[in-house]
């Protein structure tokens, strides 16, 4: 894995032996990556996860804005891809149950002059809020730091 989002793809997609050596070879290329679950009916919560996530593991910090706003943004730009444009979920009657993946390192292995950036993958189910009414759905977002 040589790009960020293809790493944060490929990461969220993968379990078991896989999963770890995607981290494995991210890491040797310099990335950061945690991976999470988060399920709800209510976007904020969605939001708490991963950025609660982010910092307790040490890829963003609460002590410089820029990190969490950059997350921010890169969270809302995920989010609307596995919403396809129309954000919002318990107010709609949606709700989701997603797997999430964060990485942080360069756009590209061999562009250090790039500076750093963020991926989100938000991987999971979306629907109504009744079993067997969700469909897969993904979102990428991406942004520097």
């Amino acid at each position: 894995m040589e790009q960020i989002g293809k790493t944060a793809i490929m990461y969220a997609l993968a379990d078991g032996d896989l999963e770890k050596e995607i981290k494995t070879k991210a890491e040797a290329n310099g990335f950061k990556l945690i991976k999470g679950r988060v399920g709800s009916m209510s976007t904020d919560k969605i939001f708490a996860a991963v950025e609660t996530a982010t910092q307790r593991e040490g890829l963003i910090s609460k002590d410089y804005y820029r990190d969490t706003h950059a997350l921010y943004h890169t969270i809302l730009e995920a989010f609307t891809g596995i919403c396809r444009g129309q954000i919002g979920l318990g107010d709609i009657m949606r709700t989701v149950g997603l797997m999430f993946t964060v990485v942080r390192g360069p756009r590209t292995v061999h562009d250090s002059q790039d500076g750093e950036w963020l991926a989100v993958v938000l991987y999971g189910t979306i629907g109504a809020p009744v079993k067997g009414y969700e469909h897969e759905t993904i979102g990428l977002g991406m942004n520097h730091l």
